[in-house]
C-alpha cells in the first residue's frame, strides 16, 4: 500500500461527497487518519484497481475500464493513480 501524499489527500477531500453523504474528513490530517482507518489503498493505474478489486473478492468481471473509474469507491487522483476507499 502506497503513503497518502498530499495529491492523494486533496483529491480525496475534494472528492468524498461521491461516497459519503456527509464530509468525513475536514483537513489534510483527518484525511490521512480516516484513510488508514478504513485501509485505502492508492493504485497506479486501473489495472491495479482491477487487481486489488479481484483479490479482496469483489465481482468486477463485467465492468468495463470506464465503470471501474467511475465506482463510488474509486477516486481519480489528478496525476493518473487512483484511490480505493471500502467505506
Amino acid at each position: 500500500m502506497n503513503e497518502f501524499d498530499e495529491t492523494v489527500l486533496k483529491a480525496f477531500l475534494q472528492q468524498q461527497s461521491r461516497l459519503f453523504p456527509e464530509e468525513v474528513a475536514s483537513s489534510m490530517e483527518e484525511a490521512e487518519a480516516f484513510l488508514e482507518d478504513c485501509m485505502a489503498v492508492v493504485c497506479e493505474n486501473l489495472k491495479e484497481v482491477r487487481e486489488y478489486f479481484k483479490e479482496i473478492g469483489t465481482d468486477i468481471a463485467q465492468m468495463d475500464d470506464r465503470q471501474l473509474a467511475e465506482s463510488a469507491e474509486v477516486f481519480a487522483i489528478p496525476d493518473g493513480r487512483y484511490l480505493v476507499v471500502e467505506a
